[in-house]
């Protein structure tokens, strides 16, 4: 859906991206993270034609860009940099002037479209109210609309949560695994790690405009081969344990160990209480902090 090869962005002196090669798969919900500043959205308006690269290449949905614009984003979904309208005009109108827009969609069932669009991102389809007087969670929602409104192949989104409360970020969290399930290929960037976490398939994570990593996130978040033990009776524990110890800190033990139940079954039937234990895993946090400091 997405091939890039040493995609690279200068602005001057400065590179804002650095020789990347993404790799997005069809049917992939994929987590594009970094720190402000990292390259990300200037990724993102380049993979859309709306920067073009300094040097590499981009292919998007199999085709070239920005070459192959005129064909390519008819079948794709974007909200980059957050949402734009026309303050003055009512949401649906706005919606109603992107649909009337581009080839093969004509007027025929666009009420219907429309209706069915800003239901589905939680807007009120009676809501005549000029945008200028929505919420910025409102607009973002708008603009979440816009994308979905073509019944896109590949959506393109950037930080699309900011602004919205909780409950909020959780319906559109529940729209994109929706849209997902339903066979669209999902690209976004976000600073949220828990939502990505939640959402995502494969993530890559930039650095100061390098990609320093890219993988699968069960790959990422796979368990460690090691098993967590908290109990008071360290020592005692550490004893039975022997060589399989890997640290001790605070009433907490590492175990060199695949089976926790194993573990717990030796520690228990040696007499030593166990008051919590599980395999020990990396979040998504640990994960992104760590390629990070090593890029």
């Amino acid at each position: 859906m997405i091939r890039t090869h040493a995609l690279t962005k200068r602005f001057g002196s400065v590179t804002a991206v650095d020789n990347i090669d993404l790799d997005v798969r069809e049917g992939d919900v994929y987590g594009f993270l970094g720190a402000n500043g990292s390259g990300k959205t200037t990724t993102l308006r380049m993979l859309l034609g709306l920067v073009l690269a300094t040097s590499g290449d981009a292919e998007v949905l199999g085709h070239p860009m920005p070459a192959s614009a005129a064909t390519v984003l008819p079948e794709i979904g974007a909200l980059v940099e957050g949402p734009g309208a026309y303050p003055y005009l009512s949401g649906r109108t706005n919606l109603a002037t992107i649909d009337a827009v581009g080839p093969s969609h004509s007027g025929d069932g666009r009420k219907r479209r429309i209706d069915d669009t800003l239901d589905q991102v939680g807007l009120d389809p009676s809501d005549h109210r000029p945008v200028r007087t929505y919420s910025l969670g409102m607009r973002q929602r708008l603009g979440l609309a816009a994308a979905l409104l073509r019944r896109p192949r590949l959506l393109v989104l950037d930080e699309p949560t900011n602004g919205l409360d909780p409950q909020g970020i959780r319906e559109i969290r529940e729209l994109l695994l929706a849209l997902h399930a339903g066979g669209t290929t999902v690209f976004l960037s976000s600073h949220l790690l828990a939502e990505v976490e939640q959402m995502c398939t494969r993530i890559g994570v930039l650095e100061r405009g390098r990609l320093v990593l890219q993988d699968e996130l069960a790959t990422l978040l796979a368990p460690t081969g090691r098993v967590v033990v908290n109990t008071q009776q360290t020592e005692w524990a550490a004893e039975l344990l022997g060589r399989r110890v890997e640290s001790i800190s605070d009433g907490r033990i590492v175990v060199i160990a695949d089976d926790a139940s194993a573990v717990n079954t030796e520690l228990v039937d040696a007499g030593i209480p166990v008051s919590q234990i599980g395999p020990l895993r990396h979040d998504l946090e640990d994960v992104v902090l760590h390629a990070t400091e090593d890029g």
